[in-house]
């Protein structure tokens, strides 16, 4: 990279191309043997009716489909209020992930049931490829947040990235970042996430710079996947990002979240996660503020496994609906 362009956040100024290239490369294999010996770790009856109800707390149960109608996100943000409704102490899901058009509906639907606690997510940006001009996307992300988003989950320029044209990507999250600022004294911000699709990112190196860029750019949390490509969250790639998260902090004292999203179905997949999370980064982590699941038939299994602990029977599919 050439030239002398700058980017940071919070007083920490580094030149582009020169800080990302020089971030230290990755053992693929080491990384590849440390997600698989922790994959490995089991726990049972206590800690594992605790595991599971921290995952359905992590949740961001999603609809993200052309089909979606306001009936079905209605009754996503039901499940999402009260995941079994013959079990009022399961615990409710950390967000409602919808498109941006479906924001109202969902934060009317959880207000009346009383569950407006749970958080409503929006996709933008042109999600899930990314693939829309800069005022586009920052039009699409205002909408969100003026239709009352929690929180934004933004995808990255793949090409622009790949390409090399890193400070092109770092404005960009930057300015959706401002973009998420409510009006009005006060009012706070939407929480911003930013999607990586590491699936086409190629590479365990550019997983790494692409964090410390989104981190640096602002991100409140660092997400895998959109769910809609072949490859989507692996425990490699989420060990990788939460070893990022943990170097940022202890580099620039920044807390930021991790969110592993797509191809997370069953609960045994899930404690791996958590395991994960509990042995690099400790049980602060451990909480939806700073790790979440974008995983909704996971849920399913969830309840399954939970309500088999409770009375040693193992539901069948039909004991849950089905999304």
């Amino acid at each position: 990279m050439r030239g002398a362009q700058q980017f940071g956040d919070g007083g920490v100024r580094v030149r582009r191309g020169r800080f990302l290239h020089g971030l230290p490369g990755v053992d693929a294999v080491g990384l590849q043997a440390r997600a698989a010996t922790l994959g490995t770790r089991s726990i049972k009856t206590t800690a594992k009716a605790y595991a599971i109800d921290l995952a359905i707390s992590m949740i961001d149960l999603t609809t993200l489909e052309g089909a979606d109608t306001p009936g079905k996100v209605r009754a996503l943000c039901a499940k999402g209020g009260r995941p079994d409704p013959a079990d009022g102490t399961v615990p409710r899901v950390a967000a409602i992930c919808v498109y941006g058009d479906m924001v109202a509906t969902a934060k009317d639907a959880l207000a009346a049931a009383g569950t407006a606690d749970i958080h409503v997510a929006s996709v933008a940006t042109a999600f899930p490829s990314g693939r829309a001009a800069l005022p586009v996307k920052l039009a699409d992300t205002r909408d969100a947040v003026a239709a009352g988003a929690d929180e934004i989950d933004m995808v990255i320029d793949r090409g622009a990235f790949l390409s090399g044209r890193y400070l092109q990507v770092f404005d960009e999250i930057r300015q959706v970042k401002e973009a998420c600022r409510r009006e009005g004294e006060g009012s706070g911000a939407a929480h911003l996430k930013v999607i990586f699709e590491t699936g086409e990112l190629q590479t365990y190196d550019n997983v790494r710079r692409a964090s410390w860029l989104a981190m640096l750019a602002g991100a409140d949390f660092i997400k895998t996947s959109t769910g809609k490509v072949a490859v989507n969250a692996t425990p490699p790639v989420t060990l990788l990002m939460l070893e990022a998260v943990r170097d940022f902090r202890a580099s620039v004292g920044v807390q930021v979240g991790v969110k592993p999203a797509g191809g997370i179905r069953t609960t045994k997949d899930a404690i791996k996660y958590l395991v994960m999370v509990n042995e690099t980064l400790g049980e602060e982590w451990l909480t939806p503020d700073w790790f979440r699941f974008g995983a909704s038939s996971l849920l399913n299994d969830l309840l399954m496994q939970r309500q088999k602990l409770s009375t040693g029977r193992y539901s069948g599919p039909d004991y849950v609906t089905v999304d």
